[in-house]
């Protein structure tokens, strides 16, 4: 196998690799019945989705790890701690095999959190190894995928685990702890060898980009349409699994391609290598301006000097932070407003989150050259701008409310997490991206933590004034308070990126 095909093989395995690493979405979908089985306070509901944003503290070192081990001892970690912690939940809360505390229930979920990081890291530094010179495109695609993993898990829980919501509760957890697994054990092969290419062909990366565009696309649709629409839930998880396969196309192009070639005559072949060399000299002409993109490269030990860093910690912690915290008390806002529809609502902003974590990288491959294109710093501030809206349209009391403001905040907190990963390449380069990358994503659980608290305890106090002693709210106003405060917070997050924006304005100009 060609080292170019072998590229296109590694690039499909991330999108599956992706596509199931986001089980924390799925949190959403059976935290109710979580908060029945373990018999908790929202504010211990809150402390457990908490855990799971808090193991990406410890994100940094699957980082150093992805320095010194190969990338499939990389990926197997992941999937090993994932399944540590889902499957010792599930056979302490479900099957009652033994009994954990609520201590330990934590540490559990703390783990398969972190477990996510290791998945994330390997998927984007191979992603950046096979495909420099598109570095940005490849990582948004591949990021993009994650956004379908509740959307996903959904599917799954509904054709096999439908007959009750404790069945489906339980289903959750036991699809958490082994899918991923599993996937990373098939997948692991294919990262095995350096996917890099010897030579490209700019032929072969354009039509490879926008078949798999297409791709990516039409799944995108379907996955938002099968949310919307009712439909079989069987059909519904044939389809998503032949989208999931349909990228296969590119590779297996690409390798019968390469067998025909060989049967051409040697002249043929030899225009062929001629035109090879000279679509390599182009891309490398290009890689040299794109290394252009990248203002300076910052070791991970040297990022706390950096005003810049700061100034974008804060960013993530006020920005797509508080679209993750609003995701994790999805059930509970559901539940408070009197709709039933949890799944729909998560399979909702899990399919509306991938199109957001798609739409830079298509924008950025198609009008990159175009100086009306914006950069990712304004594309971030018009991105929060739009999720204080999403914020204050929450405010009305009706379920076509919530569902635009749920799909709104899906798009625009999954367009910020595309954002970000080019923001780190662009701020502190591609070298320590590794680490630099899960530094800032370290934000998460502060915020995970702090925002969730203030939603727990207006919930809790909502509850009081409600009168309800089993620690149910019923009202708009149990999340009133906190959907001003969560605006107030992204609205924070939007000065700082026109700050940002400003100080680096020269290295913008430049760029474009």
């Amino acid at each position: 196998m060609s080292p170019n095909v072998l590229r296109w093989f590694s690039l499909v395995a991330l999108l599956w690799l992706q596509s199931i690493n986001g089980t924390n979405l799925s949190f959403p979908a059976y935290s109710s019945q979580l908060k029945e089985f373990l018999s908790i306070s929202q504010f211990k509901l809150n402390y457990l989705s908490f855990a799971s944003d808090a193991g990406k503290v410890l994100g940094f070192i699957s980082g150093i790890a992805a320095v010194h081990l190969p990338l499939p001892l990389v990926l197997l970690a992941g999937g090993s701690l994932g399944f540590a912690g889902y499957g010792l939940q599930y056979l302490s809360i479900v099957k009652k095999m033994f009994t954990l505390s609520f201590y330990q229930i934590w540490g559990l979920s703390f783990l398969a959190g972190n477990s996510i990081c290791w998945i994330n890291t390997a998927c984007y530094i191979v992603a950046i190894n096979s495909f420099p010179v598109n570095r940005q495109v490849a990582v948004g695609i591949t990021a993009s995928y994650q956004g379908l993993s509740g959307k996903i898990y959904t599917d799954i829980v509904n054709t096999f685990f439908y007959s009750s919501q404790r069945e489906a509760a339980s289903g959750y957890l036991l699809l958490n702890s082994l899918v991923p697994l599993v996937c990373c054990v098939l997948t692991a092969p294919m990262l095995m060898r350096e996917a890099k290419a010897t030579s490209y062909s700019s032929r072969d990366v354009k039509v490879g980009f926008i078949f798999l565009f297409a791709v990516t696309i039409a799944t995108g649709i379907y996955a938002v349409a099968t949310s919307l629409l009712p439909a079989p839930a069987v059909l519904v998880l044939i389809g998503i699994v032949l989208f999931l396969l349909a990228p296969l196309a590119i590779p297996t192009g690409f390798t019968l391609e390469e067998l025909m070639s060989f049967r051409s005559s040697h002249q043929k072949i030899h225009d062929l290598e001629v035109s090879t060399e000279e679509d390599q000299k182009k891309e490398e002409e290009f890689d040299e301006k794109a290394i252009l993109g990248v203002k300076e490269e910052v070791e991970w030990t040297q990022l706390w000097k950096k005003l810049d860093f700061w100034i974008y910690f804060g960013l993530y912690l006020f920005g797509p932070t508080v679209g993750l915290v609003f995701m994790n008390n999805l059930g509970q806002i559901a539940e408070s407003r009197g709709c039933a529809a949890t799944s729909s609502l998560v399979a909702l902003s899990s399919s509306f989150g991938f199109f957001g974590r798609l739409l830079p990288s298509l924008l950025d491959y198609f009008f990159s050259k175009n100086r009306f294109m914006p950069s990712c710093l304004v594309s971030m501030a018009v991105s929060l701008v739009a999720m204080v809206a999403s914020f204050l349209l929450l405010l009305i009391d009706s379920d076509i409310a919530l569902y635009i403001s749920t799909a709104m905040i899906g798009v625009f907190c999954g367009a910020l997490t595309s954002l970000s990963v080019t923001m780190t390449a662009e701020l502190f380069g591609t070298k320590h991206f590794g680490v630099n990358h899960n530094i800032v994503v370290g934000s998460i659980p502060i915020g995970s933590f702090a925002f969730g608290l203030v939603a727990a305890k207006g919930y809790r106090d909502g509850a009081s004034f409600d009168g309800q002693f089993d620690g149910k709210c019923f009202g708009m106003y149990c999340f009133q308070t906190t959907f001003i405060f969560w605006g107030m917070l992204c609205s924070l997050a939007a000065v700082l990126a026109a700050i940002l924006y400003l100080r680096n304005r020269k290295f913008y100009s430049q760029k474009s």
